[in-house]
């Protein structure tokens, strides 16, 4: 084997020499995996959805219990969803398309295609059947390729690294994230499928409970030789990411940290950068969060839809309690709003009212008192998490840059109504917010009418490689036919967001962002008055009454793909 550079002081050689093997084993399952058929690693596949199904309670109550949920508290569904659900789903659409391949058709075929602004073209991809249509009531989903790419080559191009399974397969590192359980499955995933490469995955310290789930979970690919699991903190980070054996590196996780494995630290990284010779060779892909902001484009909104999207930018940012790289955090409001002043109370209600949980993400509790110590005059809510309403004379720029990983929510407000507020927002967030990852946009369906095209081409102009209208772009993430990463445009030396995109089953080249588009109104009011939805709240709100039923019912759906136990799982929703 390729001798590697010293390992960190705290490493013994017990642990260097296992972290060896396991490459080594990979090494061997790289030439393995190269001889799989498309069918065969379609089975492969399939066993693997069986053993997410088999571990799918343990996986959910696992990671509720590591982040302080008992068992009665009222957001466990939220595990349901983004860890056994988000990789199921994903399983499912990897193994469609790995199919529609083994038979000589393109992933795209029968998808339909159309042409977005600045000479673009857009796939829509979601729904790909009627259960997505009913489990995610109302939601339509959209994958914008980069200008200049056709219909032609997108399809020709579709399939990624299965277009030719039995090209030399790589050994791939992935380093895992510590805060949705899913990722660092979805990730390896992706390694494996996108890249054609197996993978050795480590686990982040805050995900060791789950490594038992994990090890079960991926049985099928472990037992084969395609994954290996490693646990350990920065000194396996840093030995593993200098080891030559790696085609490849992928990291879920922080730009301090990506800087850290790219450049170093101290003067040397200085040096590094200055000289333009990054400490890291091998090729890197990252997802690295950001500000999200959510733009609430003033129209004629009911009193219900004040008190509906009050809850959902609650969710937006509570969620996991806050510690999501796409969780929202500044919202753009029109100060020339009739309704902004009953907008932010209602917020104010729903943030305040949101079930009270820990705010368990290392460091979290620091940056919380840090932002309250700049904003003084934040609402405080249950946990500790600020409501920050920038006033007049306040300064914005600590929270538009400052991604703070905790229950921490802005209010900016700008000038204008309709088209120009909107515009107005747009030009802010791509100019004003640090990051790329994700952006949510709320448009009552009257000023969608109004603007029509225009809304499009707005769109188009908001540099997000997520966008959600009338949605949230955690449920981009949530939806793997999406792809999930930053907007194009970072580079190594200021990397933003992140490089490269995950998820994307339907395995497409050349994307650009994905657009999901949600319901402005929840069952019974979405009736003839835009989007139809058949949810009276989605489940994964923070004030939905009936999110963990719901949830676990939908995942065991998933699993069983039982209609009696999905009929009563919609019941339940409508309880909501």
């Amino acid at each position: 084997m390729t001798s590697i550079s010293p390992a960190p002081s705290e490493l013994s050689d017990a642990e260097t020499a296992a972290l060896d093997l396991a490459i080594d084993e990979l090494a061997t399952g790289a030439d393995a995996w190269s001889t799989l058929r498309l069918d065969q690693r379609a089975s492969l596949l399939d066993q693997v959805r069986d053993a997410v199904g088999a571990v799918a309670e343990e996986w959910a109550t696992t990671a509720a219990a590591s982040k302080g949920l008992d068992a009665r508290h009222p957001l466990r569904g939220e595990e349901w969803l983004s860890g056994p659900y988000a990789v199921l789903s994903a399983l499912d659409g990897y193994l469609r398309t790995l199919r529609t391949l083994a038979r000589g058709a393109s992933p795209l075929d029968g998808v339909r295609i159309d042409a977005a602004p600045g000479g673009r073209i857009r796939a829509h991809v979601f729904p790909a059947s009627a259960i997505d249509a009913l489990l995610l009531s109302g939601h339509t989903g959209e994958v914008w390729f980069r200008p200049g790419v056709d219909a032609g080559s997108a399809a020709r191009a579709a399939g990624l690294g299965q277009l030719d399974p039995g090209a030399p397969a790589g050994v791939g590192l992935v380093l895992g994230a510590g805060n949705i359980t899913a990722i660092p499955v979805l990730d390896v995933l992706y390694e494996l499928l996108a890249e054609n490469r197996v993978g050795l995955l480590k686990v982040n310290p805050t995900q060791n409970a789950l490594v038992p789930v994990f090890e079960r979970a991926l049985a099928p690919l472990i037992d084969a030789g395609f994954v290996r699991i490693v646990r350990g903190g920065g000194p396996v980070g840093a030995y593993l990411t200098r080891h030559p054996s790696f085609a490849h590196v992928h990291i879920t996780g922080s730009a301090t940290t990506f800087d850290a494995i790219v450049w170093g630290t101290g003067p040397d990284a200085v040096a590094r950068r200055a000289s333009g010779e990054p400490l890291l060779t091998t090729p890197i892909t990252a997802e690295l969060g950001g500000v999200s902001p959510i733009i609430v484009v003033p129209g004629p909104w009911t009193d219900a839809d004040l008190r509906f999207q009050a809850e959902h930018i609650a969710t937006m940012r509570l969620h996991n309690s806050g510690h999501n790289c796409i969780a929202g955090q500044v919202v753009l409001v029109s100060r020339d709003w009739p309704q902004r002043d009953a907008f932010l109370r209602e917020l104010e209600t729903a943030y305040a009212a949101a079930p009270a949980r820990p705010v368990w993400y290392p460091h979290a509790a620091e940056r919380l008192t840090a932002a309250g110590a700049t904003y003084p005059g934040a609402q405080q809510a249950g946990g500790g998490r600020l409501l920050v309403e920038v006033a007049a004379g306040d300064d914005p720029h600590p929270i538009e840059t400052t991604e703070y990983f905790a229950p921490v929510l802005g209010v900016v407000e700008l000038g204008g109504q309709g088209g120009d507020f909107l515009r107005a927002a747009i030009a802010h967030a791509n100019e004003r917010l640090t990051g790329t990852l994700g952006a949510n946009v709320l448009i009552d369906p009257a000023t969608e009418r109004d603007l029509g095209d225009d809304l499009d081409r707005a769109i188009a102009d908001l540099r997000y490689g997520g966008i959600a209208i009338n949605a949230w772009t955690g449920v981009v993430f949530a939806t793997p036919i999406l792809s999930w990463g930053a907007f194009p445009g970072s580079t190594l030396d200021d990397v933003g967001s992140g490089l490269g995109i995950v998820h994307n089953t339907l395995l497409l080249a050349g994307v650009e962002r994905s657009v999901l588009r949600g319901p402005f109104r929840p069952f019974p009011r979405s009736l003839g008055r835009g989007r139809f939805s058949v949810l009276p709240t989605p489940p994964w709100f923070v004030t939905s009454r009936t999110s963990t039923a719901v949830s676990e019912g939908l995942t065991r759906y998933l699993i069983g793909r039982s209609p009696l136990r999905l009929i009563a799982t919609l019941i339940r929703a409508m309880g909501a």
